[in-house]
């Protein structure tokens, strides 16, 4: 094996080659050095053998920045193989569809609630999960949510039917479907909570965005409307506070709250003017 990296200031550019005589020998290598940030991108994006066989991803420290070993090095991305096969799944079943009312790829909600998952300390499948969180709904239903069990387990399929409120087409009533979502994730669990939760949040923050530009225009998006949907976000709110709060359901009240100081319960929101 041969690793052409040399160290100058706190960078590892190619240049000259060093022969190891195997995976022990890079290890030492490692630890010898460091920080280890080079043109090879080492260590990200390597060979799964050589990550299992140094141990990495059970020495990664949760949390850290980037990624490190118990050692202190640079360590893999935590996610593995079913992160990267949920990311090209869910992008290509969901390339032709936008986000309600605008042009934005659908793609990009999918990518916001799987990065609020794993901020806030969701584990590999809990973000696939993020990732697949709309696929039965919007692409298959229930044999789609079978597809998920298969390629990606029975827990990733468990958060995804958690988060899923029909599976029916054309979909149900709104109202009523709303409110059996609403008793469901009060008593869900901790992952179909957290999934869930990140999902309303992205959304809630759309929606305020939206609210700020658009002003009351946004609400014709909405099957349920103004009332609707400012009466379902904070039941969701209530809901996820009812099994105890965290800091992605604290987030959404705040935001939530925003958007009800925007509208006020007994005036319009007003789109902002934009000066040139």
């Amino acid at each position: 094996m041969t690793v052409s990296c040399t160290l100058e200031g706190r960078v590892l550019p190619v240049e000259s080659a060093e022969v190891l005589g195997g995976f022990e020998g890079f290890e030492g290598f490692l630890e010898s050095g460091g920080p280890w940030v080079c043109e090879m991108d080492f260590p990200f994006g390597q060979p799964r053998p050589l990550v299992e066989a140094l141990d990495w991803t059970s020495r990664t420290k949760v949390g850290s920045w980037p990624p490190t070993t118990s050692k202190g090095r640079l360590s893999p991305l935590a996610y593995g193989g079913k992160f990267e096969d949920a990311l090209i799944y869910a992008t290509c079943l969901h390339r032709d569809q936008t986000r309600k009312g605008t042009k934005i790829p659908y793609v990009t909600h999918l990518l916001a609630v799987a990065s609020i998952v794993g901020e806030n300390g969701g584990t590999e499948d809990e973000v696939v999960a993020a990732l697949l969180h709309d696929t039965p709904e919007d692409r298959g239903g229930k044999e789609r949510l079978e597809e998920i069990r298969t390629r990606f387990g029975d827990e990733v399929a468990e958060i995804v039917d958690g988060c899923t409120d029909t599976y029916e087409d054309p979909k149900p009533e709104w109202r009523p479907r709303k409110e059996a979502y609403v008793a469901h994730v009060a008593k869900a669990s901790p992952s179909v909570q957290l999934v869930s939760a990140a999902d309303k949040l992205h959304n809630a923050r759309s929606i305020l965005a939206d609210l700020r530009s658009l002003g009351e225009e946004l609400w014709d998006r909405f099957t349920g409307g103004k009332e609707g949907t400012l009466w379902y976000y904070r039941a969701l709110v209530e809901a996820y506070a009812e099994a105890g709060s965290n800091a992605v359901v604290e987030e959404l009240d705040r935001v939530v709250r925003e958007i009800e100081a925007l509208v006020g319960r007994d005036g319009a929101a007003k789109p902002r003017e934009h000066k040139l």
